[in-house]
């Protein structure tokens, strides 16, 4: 019996089958990869590009500037997406593609998903060695390429074009599954690409993907019901999961009825509305005083959708020693850990589940109030931070609530490193969900700007995306302004000049060291002096403006609003001020060291790690 089968090169097998893969959003079918951000190089453009170039009406392809910023913006596509929606980065082989591999561990740490794909050695090695191949004299298997294994969740490398048969769904499925979702790495050899291979028809059928919706245990949930029903001071965190499972209308009214305030982690921040009633604040090391002060009474926690990352714990110091978790989560892993009561399973549908098995259960109704008293009392200490003076040199709260004021309701907020994503962490006040995105998981200086890019495709004028970052990491990562210009996608860009890695300087000088090779005038250099930004950006094609007070700020940004295309907005910032917080981090600190300033902030670091909730 004889099967139907087209001859085609594993290359142009590999992208009609993406063609073919789809998804529902909002009830609508649509591809379920968007597009492709490639750079192209020797290990990918004979033949990759022969194919993309073909059918780039139904996969379009962007250039980007840099294989890590182009990944980078794949990512913040997924992410604006709520992982419904992907994108490719493909790149040539060697430099190319370990210029990804940092891409990828952002990816990772965020539990996000993108398809990775680049060009690799000769699967015949007859001309070994070839361009951009590093040789392991007792293994001649490694490549480059190897080194994406600890940073992705499926890897594969294609060395006879009918493996992509059975790799192809197993890395898509990785990148859907909620409770192993990630990047996933297809390396390509070179000389395979080129082969072709009767493939079966059957194989580019068009499949629509959806993202699986795990049930919890039953046993586990009526534990999670019993135990909840003992609280005497029960408490929310809100985990970046409550976005991604599209559960935020649920979280929200489950905590209304059951009388539970909820406080969020960074990358849950945005599933709530700043002012809605039940939202007591951001937690943690970045967080709010209202939520730390919360979770610092809590007996029950129960933790939706979080990897319970250190800045949202305090290094484990914000809760109480004899605190009861319970965690929902689609991951086993995240859901175990410090001893908490694990309730495996899709945060909508357990939320729904947990909902019905607590019957007409509630929490003291003082309890509510409580948390809507202290979080009163945070904006009054926002408004005192971020109230606008004459003084020469703004903080960066100040500009945050200028940012935030001349904002519209859809436009999403980008940070990622540096001092910025605790100012906007503590300081954003979120007006429609799902409008906040700061990238903390891996804190990936560079993220910010081609986030900016991935963001503004994804909402396709749906809102304007706002990048806020510092004249350091801008430094680091800024030619996808240029991108942005080019195919027309708009952000602000907002630079807050404030002299080097401010905030890195202050963890420095913190715990004890002087100011060293973090601010410019601390470095070895000739002679401190600042970028212009502005010509800088122009010289890009974008727009730019510099700003020299606070009301040059707000002009700025309501100019900035108006025009056609990516606009920089820049000013002088105070290198110094920070609005202050109130949770600890263990970071280390020399345990012998000459220095009486050392010496102090290590007991401190000691205080610290006496108060630390020990799990296993």
């Amino acid at each position: 019996m004889s099967r139907k089968t087209v001859r085609l090169t594993m290359a142009q097998a590999l992208v009609r089958y993406l063609c073919n893969q789809f998804t529902e959003i909002d009830g609508e079918r649509v591809p379920l990869f968007a597009g492709v951000f490639g750079i192209f190089g020797h290990g990918n453009v004979t033949c990759l590009s022969e194919v993309l170039e073909a059918l780039q009406d139904q996969l379009p392809t962007w250039r980007g500037q840099n294989e890590q910023s182009m990944a980078l913006a794949a990512i913040a596509f997924a992410k604006a997406k709520r992982r419904r929606q992907l994108m490719v980065a493909a790149t040539s082989i060697g430099p190319g593609a370990a210029n990804m591999v940092t891409a990828a561990g952002t990816a990772h740490a965020n539990r996000l998903p993108v398809l990775l794909i680049a060009g690799d050695t000769f699967a015949n090695r007859i001309p070994d060695p070839v361009l951009q191949q590093v040789e392991h004299f007792n293994d001649p298997t490694v490549t480059v390429n190897d080194a994406f294994k600890p940073v992705t969740r499926y890897w594969d490398r294609i060395v006879l074009p009918e493996q992509i048969i059975s790799s192809l769904p197993q890395a898509i499925a990785a990148m859907l599954d909620p409770a192993d979702c990630g990047p996933a790495f297809i390396g390509l050899a070179q000389d395979t690409q080129e082969v072709a291979f009767d493939y079966p028809l059957a194989f580019f059928e068009p499949t629509v993907w959806s993202i699986p919706r795990p049930r919890p245990d039953r046993t586990k949930l009526a534990e999670a019901a019993t135990l909840l029903k003992s609280a005497k001071k029960p408490l929310i965190i809100s985990g970046g999961g409550v976005r991604y499972s599209l559960a935020e209308d649920k979280v929200a009214d489950f905590a209304i009825s059951r009388g539970i305030p909820i406080v969020e982690t960074i990358a849950g921040k945005g599933a709530l509305t700043h002012n809605h009633p039940a939202h007591a604040g951001p937690i943690g090391i970045v967080g709010s005083t209202s939520a730390n002060a919360l979770a610092g009474e809590a007996d029950v926690i129960l933790a939706i959708g979080t990897r319970l990352q250190d800045f949202t714990t305090g290094s484990w110091t914000v809760f109480r020693e004899d605190a009861k978790f319970i965690s929902i989560n689609a991951a086993r892993f995240d859901a175990v850990k410090h001893r908490a009561l694990a309730v495996v399973g899709d945060a909508l549908e357990t939320v729904i589940e947990l909902d019905d098995a607590l019957g007409d259960w509630q929490a003291d109704p003082e309890l509510l109030a409580k948390a809507q008293s202290l979080f009163a009392d945070w904006n009054e200490l926002l408004d005192q931070h971020q109230a606008v003076t004459n003084g020469p040199i703004p903080t960066y709260a100040q500009v945050v609530g200028i940012v935030n004021e001349t904002s519209k309701p859809n436009d999403t907020l980008i940070a990622a490193a540096g001092g910025t994503p605790g100012e906007v962490t503590k300081g954003w006040r979120v007006k429609n969900p799902n409008t906040f995105d700061c990238e903390f998981g891996f804190s990936c200086m560079g993220y910010e700007i081609a986030a900016g890019w991935g963001h503004a495709m994804a909402k396709a004028g749906d809102g304007t995306p706002i990048v806020m970052i510092g004249d350091g990491t801008y430094m680091m990562m800024n030619s996808d302004i240029y991108s942005t210009v080019l195919s027309g996608h708009k952000m602000i860009v907002v630079v807050c000049d404030n002299g080097g890695y401010a905030v890195i300087n202050r963890l420095q000088q913190f715990k004890g060291v002087p100011g060293f090779n973090n601010l410019i005038k601390d470095c070895r250099v000739k002679e401190p002096f600042a970028v212009d930004f502005v010509k800088h950006a122009e010289s890009m094609g974008a727009l730019a403006r510099r700003c020299e007070s606070l009301a040059d700020l707000k002009t700025a940004m309501e100019w900035a609003q108006t025009t056609d295309r990516t606009t920089i907005v820049t000013l002088v910032t105070d290198a110094y001020a920070w609005v202050p917080g109130d949770a600890d981090w263990d970071v280390g600190v020399p345990e012998v060291s000459e220095r009486e300033s050392v010496q102090k902030a290590r007991a401190a670091q000691e205080e610290i790690r006496k108060k630390q909730r020990v799990g296993v």
